[in-house]
């Protein structure tokens, strides 16, 4: 399991834990995180599970692929140098303990 903080559009903060290989959108929805929709079901082809993560991790996570740069280029909410999908980060060792900011809105 790999702890994840999510800090919903209201600014409540919540910690949860998920599952290794689960994709972060995937933690989101199972836990009930306001904030994400997913509405593709986590195949990169909706950016609604936009999300923009601490500046200082980044460097901790894969470069995003040409299909996610492609959707972020269609995010609803204000698109940041830290913005990623959460359907394309992967839950393991590596991010124990991310923060991932969620915005106001993902349509």
């Amino acid at each position: 399991m790999t702890t994840i903080t999510y800090i919903e559009p209201g600014g409540e903060r919540i910690t949860v834990s998920v599952n290794e290989g689960w994709s972060l959108m995937q933690g989101a929805i199972a836990n009930g995180i306001a904030g994400i929709v997913g509405e593709c079901g986590g195949s990169c082809a909706c950016a609604t599970c936009h999300c923009y993560v601490e500046e200082a991790r980044l460097a901790a996570l894969p470069a995003p692929t040409e299909g996610e740069l492609g959707m972020l280029e269609n995010v609803a909410a204000e698109r940041r140098p830290n913005s990623r999908l959460a359907c394309q980060l992967k839950a393991g060792p590596a991010i124990e303990g991310l923060v991932l900011e969620l915005p106001e809105t993902q349509e």
